[in-house]
């Protein structure tokens, strides 16, 4: 691959990432701002299996934007990986960086792009799971709560 090419994916898949972390972010916001209405509306807390449903799509609400909070920092990376002339150099600024912050140990030889991207989309399908747990959950909240 030249290095305009590895550049130019690398950069695109950055931009895809920052897109798929914000909009899950933005359903689980919206769907929490609403939830206590919903709630309050009808009269949610007499219902024990409605209050399950509300603490796992509180619980599955934390995990996605968690998950969103650390796609966006991957997507940083990965804008600073494109930033780099060559794929080995951008990995390993990556692995410096990480290795200051104490999130990762410096490893011996930067890993491919090819792997990094296929970590990163491996939190993308957790976050997905999360975010169907939640849409579940806060549906199902809404189902049993009494009238």
């Amino acid at each position: 691959m030249t290095d305009e090419a590895y550049q130019q994916r690398t950069a695109a898949f950055a931009a895809m990432l920052i897109k798929q972390a914000a909009w899950p972010a933005a359903i689980v916001i919206v769907g929490d701002s609403v939830a206590p209405l919903v709630a309050s509306a009808r009269s949610a807390l007499n219902a024990p299996i409605a209050v399950l449903a509300l603490l796992v799509a509180a619980a599955s609400a934390v995990a996605v934007l968690g998950l969103s909070a650390l796609l966006l920092f991957d997507a940083l990376l990965f804008r600073l990986i494109a930033s780099h002339d060559d794929e080995v150099s951008g990995g390993a600024a990556v692995d410096d960086i990480l290795a200051r912050m104490r999130l990762k140990p410096g490893p011996a030889t930067p890993r491919p792009l090819d792997d990094r991207i296929a970590g990163t989309r491996r939190l993308l399908a957790r976050q997905r799971i999360a975010l169907a747990i939640f849409v579940v959950a806060f549906l199902a909240a809404g189902f049993w709560m009494p009238r």
